[in-house]
């Protein structure tokens, strides 16, 4: 580890770090499980401002209706799930 990754003396970590979880069970076809990742990787930097320093985790929680989204990697699911992140970060950013 080197200075920039160790916490601080009062626990805090500088910068955020992210990990993310995509269970092949929700998202059986790893197109989509990419898209969801990217998605993931892209709103949390969007957001990274209005969050607070530190590991932060996101997971797919459900899986998403495939008669809904019959494409693995479509326009409105990547956009379905652009929306939840924003608003899932937002309501996080909310409670700093």
């Amino acid at each position: 580890m080197d200075e920039s990754t160790k916490p601080s003396p009062d626990g805090q970590w500088a910068g955020q770090w992210l990990g993310l979880v995509v269970p092949k069970r929700h998202a059986k076809r790893s197109v989509t499980r990419n898209l969801f990742k990217r998605q993931m990787r892209e709103v949390m930097q969007d957001q990274a401002a209005s969050l607070a320093p530190g590991l932060w985790v996101l997971r797919l929680k459900a899986p998403f209706d495939r008669k809904l989204f019959p494409s693995p990697a479509s326009d409105p699911l990547r956009q379905l799930a652009r929306e939840e992140l924003v608003a899932l970060l937002q309501r996080a950013a909310a409670r700093r």
